[in-house]
């Protein structure tokens, strides 16, 4: 819960790939909330009143995942809220002439993008959902250090700078900081 504040806060990315982990670490966990307790809040050796807020939220979670249908496999609609929101960045980050460099990005990424999506399960996800899944998916197979292929690792590492970039202009944008709007010749 501290983490996912800090992550939401500073690097959208980061915070949707950790509260995947989370979702995943619930399910693990199959919601039993002591279970839970005893590997994702004793650890921390928090404060009485910070166990107890971390153990809600988690409470929370499992509440929340059962109500959006998502307790054998999908993401909550808060998560999928943020890739619905990243999308719409995405696509005003294209249509604008202001940053040349992420539809730079973006298309150098695309046929990584692209061959994901053809090598997954099928399923039909938005481009950016792919994205996360493959970031995802080499997150995990490093946790459990698994051998990665060169051009996994490589067709990851294009995605992951193109996600980055479109986390920096969320973050600005969050600030107030971005100006997409063309220039009046």
């Amino acid at each position: 819960m501290f983490v996912s504040r800090e992550l939401r806060k500073n690097n959208i990315a980061e915070y949707l790939l950790y509260m995947w982990q989370i979702e995943d670490l619930l399910r693990a966990y199959n919601f039993s909330i002591e279970k839970i307790s005893e590997a994702m809040v004793v650890p921390y050796n928090l404060a009485p009143e910070e166990s107890k807020e971390m153990l809600e939220w988690y409470e929370n979670l499992i509440e929340m995942m059962r109500i959006d249908g998502v307790v054998e496999s999908g993401h909550l609609q808060i998560n999928r809220n943020v890739i619905i929101m990243l999308t719409d960045l995405h696509l005003r980050l294209l249509k604008s002439t202001k940053v040349p460099f992420y539809s730079a990005a973006y298309y150098k990424a695309l046929p990584f993008i692209v061959e994901f999506r053809n090598k997954s399960n099928g399923r039909e996800k938005n481009e950016l959902e792919n994205c996360f899944d493959a970031l995802y998916m080499l997150w995990m197979m490093k946790l459990q250090k698994r051998e990665i292929n060169p051009e996994t690792l490589s067709a990851t590492a294009e995605i992951s700078k193109f996600i980055s970039m479109l986390s920096l202009y969320y973050k600005e944008e969050e600030e107030g900081r971005l100006d997409l709007e063309s220039e009046e010749l």
